[in-house]
């Protein structure tokens, strides 16, 4: 995928991870309070755009995905997952339909897989998929008013395009909550995309540069992502993950829906077993100023009962972190995927570029966190009830 117009823009810093788009424009703080506040867009350029047209293709999603389709109204946004038959994670889709085309955002090298995958599933079905990244793009904002400063709504079925994430209001119905409500950060995070014809990047990117709008880097957008405590599946997920230890069954799940691949397992274990891992934030020691990077170690720090003089603290590798960021509030910050039993009081210590960081643990997905549905225990055989 081509560089975007939005690199041309003074201070334009592409970003490490995907050099298509700008990291930041010279001062990401400054970039988060705007963005916070509705007053940026964000390049998102470099996702990737698939389409399914046809009158099957809401009820022919629905029996593939996580989420329920078959009810979708024109104009309406969900988040679905496509999962192996273990349960695992295999995309993360954000639809909108039109009325005559569902429109899925992913992550951009998921794009050809996954319209290739779907058009393989068509079968008899009157459906038609097509990958349009090189024809569309994202842009994304806080608020509406921000994208419509930049270019108008794109709705080429007299519906507009934009998807606006359902992490902000809650559980979805049919959807399940791990963390505690209370205090949950995801208010905060009202995020919108807008797809909009590729060409329109270049006036979008002159309105910034007119002043009629600001721009915030995907350094911003990370990092207030993660202080919500949002999953992404670019950063969160590996080739072991179930929606469970995201606590994505918030919001990508619907469990009252029919048969779909991998069922089974989202059902057993809400309903019978406990995620084998779980999401975490960590609140890091800036000390140092070294934000860890994707796929760090976090060990856990256990003191033995009778330590020998000099002897150090027990180590062990309980997790990894996923995604960091330095937040304008929070200050250096992380997201890590950890095993299920490590105690929320357990010091935790990320290793990063030689050094310890310590870091102090808020529970997303909880320690605690078991089965849905409490099963009656039998009595064993041979043994009477007096």
């Amino acid at each position: 995928m081509t560089g975007s117009p939005f690199l041309g823009l003074g201070g334009a810093v592409p970003s490490e991870s995907s050099p298509a788009v700008a990291g930041h424009y010279g001062n990401p703080m400054v970039e988060q309070r705007r963005l916070e506040r509705g007053e940026a867009i964000v390049d998102l350029s470099d996702r990737g755009v698939v389409t399914v047209t046809g009158p099957d293709r809401l009820s022919w999603l629905h029996s593939m995905a996580s989420q329920s389709f078959d009810r979708l109204a024109p104009g309406e946004g969900i988040e679905a997952l496509l999962l192996d038959a273990a349960g695992h994670i295999e995309h993360a889709v954000h639809a909108v339909d039109d009325g005559e085309t569902v429109w899925l955002v992913v992550e951009g090298d998921e794009a050809a897989p996954l319209a290739a995958w779907l058009d393989r599933m068509r079968f008899m079905l009157r459906v038609e998929v097509a990958d349009r990244s090189a024809e569309s793009a994202v842009l994304a904002a806080m608020s509406t008013s921000a994208l419509d400063a930049a270019v108008p709504a794109y709705a080429p079925a007299g519906v507009a395009l934009d998807w606006v994430d359902p992490w902000a209001t809650g559980p979805r119905p049919g959807g399940h909550q791990y963390a505690d409500a209370a205090g949950h950060p995801a208010s905060g995070w009202r995020l919108i995309e807008r797809i909009v014809p590729r060409p329109a990047l270049a006036a979008a990117a002159e309105a910034v540069a007119a002043g009629r709008v600001a721009v915030a880097g995907a350094l911003a957008l990370d990092a207030l992502r993660i202080a919500a405590w949002r999953p992404r599946l670019a950063s969160e997920v590996d080739e072991k993950t179930i929606p469970h230890e995201l606590d994505w069954l918030r919001s990508a799940v619907d469990l009252g829906k029919g048969c779909y691949k991998g069922q089974e397992t989202v059902a057993k274990v809400l309903n019978l077993g406990r995620p084998p891992r779980r999401l975490v934030l960590l609140h890091l020691d800036g000390s140092d100023t070294v934000l860890p990077a994707p796929g760090d170690e976090v060990v856990g720090e256990k003191v033995r009962p009778e330590p020998a003089d000099g002897e150090a603290p027990e180590r062990r590798v309980v997790g990894r972190v996923t995604s960091s960021a330095m937040h304008h509030e929070l200050g250096p910050i992380a997201l890590a995927v950890v095993k299920r039993a490590v105690p929320a009081e357990l010091p935790l210590i990320v290793l990063s570029h030689g050094i310890d960081i310590a870091a102090a643990q808020v529970e997303i997905v909880p320690a605690g966190a078991g089965a849905a549905v409490e099963v009656p225990r039998l009595p064993r055989l041979g043994v009477r009830k007096p």
